[in-house]
């Protein structure tokens, strides 16, 4: 599994876009799943990174996390409302894990209540989603030249540039 702090040690400047546009939007990204039929389902979603790992949490009873227990494939885009991404964006791939780790549930719902006042406190999670990263990447544009980067686990980053 790579974990968050993995990511960011292999993917700096992926790592960087993402956490930028994840708090320019309220932590605001969309997340790509697969339905039951097999097409694809774009859902709003606010992963969050906690203890160096990047959680997708939300709603339960929702149908992107019964798509997600069904079908552990994802996509998370971070959101842009700007068509010229003059302030880049990104993509991460991967599988989520369900993690059964009630005490993890409990930090983070403690987290949660002094972050935010929501409070999940003594509820049980239906579902843990952690992100296991298998590859990313970002798109920046500028000076007549869009930057691709683009990450798989162990490789670092590699960018393409195209004028």
């Amino acid at each position: 599994m790579t974990t968050w702090s993995e990511f960011t040690a292999e993917a700096p400047r992926i790592s960087e876009i993402f956490r930028r546009r994840h708090t320019a939007t309220s932590n605001l990204c969309m997340l790509a799943t697969l339905r039951s039929d097999g097409f694809p389902r774009i859902s709003p979603v606010e992963p969050l990174i906690f203890e160096e790992k990047l959680v997708i949490v939300g709603m339960p009873g929702t149908t992107k996390f019964r798509d997600l227990a069904r079908d552990p494939r994802f996509c998370l885009h971070t959101a842009t409302e700007d068509t010229m991404v003059s302030d880049g964006d990104a993509k991460l791939f991967g599988l989520v894990i369900d993690d059964p780790d009630t005490a993890l549930h409990a930090r983070f719902a403690e987290y949660l209540y002094e972050d935010s006042g929501l409070d999940l406190r003594n509820q049980p999670f239906e579902h843990f989603f952690v992100a296991d990263l298998t590859s990313a990447s970002s798109v920046e544009v500028g000076d007549d030249l869009l930057r691709v980067t683009i990450w798989k686990p162990g490789e670092g980053e590699r960018v393409v540039e195209k004028r």
